[in-house]
């Protein structure tokens, strides 16, 4: 009787934590037993593995009993990437691997039925936790690997059939290393669109930048045709680029959620996520079984825009409250919990009424055909908390169509860019994180407002009877206003531009009726 231990890892949410793949063979009635809470994806494992050794000639021991543990027993296994562990644990648990040259290295791999190691989901998130746990050598099949190779302090190896891995597993001089992976180079970055394309909406632009200066939320609200998905798609070439960690986290995060997720994203650019408006909850936010991460969490870094906003699920919006609030979605289900980060930046965008008309007669001469009690009922479907969330709130108006027959203007995106990566400096240089992300306690002492700021701030929100959330996000927005104009302290002017940021489209525009 004898016994093989493989080191492996399963996956959790984003922690990757430790598997021992142990196998036994043992005298006794043939048979081929796999324990240790396995989905169905790992009990079928079985038959790959089966098939994989023989296509690669080195049999099966069918007159053997195999038993096969993944420990920890409590931990679910689920995908198909034990296939190449436990196809070394019997193989070695025979005597035909070197038990030293695989006790120091992971092992991850799905078998195709020649032997051949096709790619598994999650090898960034494999390689983080292979550092986390303290380096050493991680084998995956060469797309896994190029992926993993990003990851510093870990030596990822490439293979691309299980007679490779075998290869660098046998004793002495016998054995044929293999080669150490490298991170596929990033292709060229197709241009972004340019902010000076957007004609005239120079209140919005103005929003885009503060947003993008602060990393805070923006709810845009206008007439169709008035340029808010414009703004929002080119947010984007505003952002300042991604440190190290935050694109390792992110791409990551995409790894999980499939190849299709992140296939359009060069490793260090800001994702920018926009689900259609029939998205559910669980689409949104994560979940299944095994939960994986939702549009939140795959825009985690990035930009989440939200057309047509009233129309998503009330539901699915509604999810939204909690990791707008604290960067982080946990899902519960009653077998097992799983965490994602989500620090996204919200942009969303929506008509005013169901016509969308509403307000625009003055340049478009179409008027809003609209109830009343139509516009309440439109603009009732997000609620109060989740408006709340949301830093900045600025209408967009109609254009004429003689401004929109014009040269354009403005400044491009490279000009604003560079004020947002400067006030982005800024911020991180005094308080280690981005303005939206300060928390209750830090706001008030890194804002640093004068007393004139402090007062005018506290009559506005006394006066708009704002909550202690709608307080503190006005100060924040302020301070990023400040960032800006290069300030270190908050000024009256600073507070009086995010008041305006802050002061809502929900319900203000019912005077535009009488105008309609």
């Amino acid at each position: 009787m004898t016994l093989a231990v493989v080191h492996s890892r399963a996956l959790v949410g984003l922690h990757a934590p430790p598997v021992q793949v142990e196998v036994q063979l043992a005298p006794g009635l043939p048979g081929f037993t796999l324990v240790g809470l396995a989905e169905t994806e790992v009990k079928e494992s079985r038959e790959r593995v089966r098939a994989a050794l023989q296509q690669s000639g080195f049999g099966f021991p069918h007159n053997k009993r195999i038993t096969v543990n993944l420990a920890p027993a409590d931990l679910p296994k689920e995908s198909g990437r034990f296939d190449l562990p436990i196809a070394l644990g019997i193989l070695a648990a025979d005597g035909r691997l070197d038990m030293a040259r695989l006790a120091s290295a992971e092992f991850a791999g799905e078998l195709g039925l020649a032997g051949d190691l096709r790619p598994v989901r999650g090898a960034v998130a494999l390689a983080l936790g292979r550092r986390r746990d303290g380096g050493g050598c991680l084998v995956l099949p060469a797309p896994s690997a190029a992926e993993a190779a990003r990851v510093p302090g870990v030596d990822v190896r490439a293979a691309g059939h299980l007679l490779d891995v075998v290869a660098s597993l046998q004793p002495g001089e016998a054995a044929v290393p293999l080669p150490q992976a490298s991170a596929a180079p990033a292709g060229p970055r197709p241009p972004l669109p340019d902010l000076r394309d957007v004609k005239g909406q120079a209140g919005a632009k103005r929003a885009l930048e503060v947003a993008a200066a602060g990393a805070h939320g923006l709810l845009l609200a206008g007439p169709p045709g008035s340029g808010k998905s414009m703004l929002a798609q080119r947010l984007g070439a505003l952002l300042p680029p991604m440190h190290d960690e935050e694109a390792l986290e992110s791409a990551a995060l995409l790894g999980l959620a499939g190849a299709a997720a992140g296939k359009d994203i060069h490793f260090g650019e800001r994702p920018l996520r926009a689900p259609h408006h029939s998205a559910s909850a669980v689409a949104l936010v994560g979940g299944g079984s095994p939960p994986r991460p939702g549009e939140i969490s795959l825009a985690h870094g990035g930009v989440l825009f939200l057309d047509e906003l009233p129309e998503f699920p009330r539901n699915a919006l509604e999810a939204l409250r909690e990791p707008l609030e604290n960067g982080r979605i946990t899902i519960s289900r009653a077998a097992r919990q799983a965490s994602f980060p989500a620090r996204f930046q919200l942009v969303a965008a929506m008509n005013p009424c169901p016509c969308g008309w509403l307000g625009a007669y003055a340049a478009t001469g179409r008027a809003c055909r609209c109830t009343p009690e139509a516009v309440a009922r439109y603009q009732g479907r997000l609620s109060g908390p989740l408006l709340d969330r949301i830093d900045l709130q600025v209408e967009v108006p109609a254009v004429k169509p003689a401004d929109l027959l014009g040269q354009p203007d403005g400044e491009r995106s490279a000009d604003v860019a560079a004020r947002v990566a400067a006030a982005r400096a800024l911020a991180l240089q005094r308080q280690g994180c981005a303005n939206a992300a300060l928390d209750a306690g830090a706001v008030e002492a890194q804002a640093r407002a004068t007393a004139a700021a402090t007062n005018f701030l506290r009559q506005a929100a006394e006066r708009l009877g704002w909550s202690g959330r709608g307080l503190h996000r006005t100060l924040r927005v302020a301070r990023t206003v400040a960032d800006l104009a290069g300030s270190t302290t908050v000024e009256l002017p600073h507070v009086a531009e995010a008041l305006q940021f802050r002061r809502g489209v929900i319900g203000a525009s019912a005077a535009g009726m009488a105008g309609g």
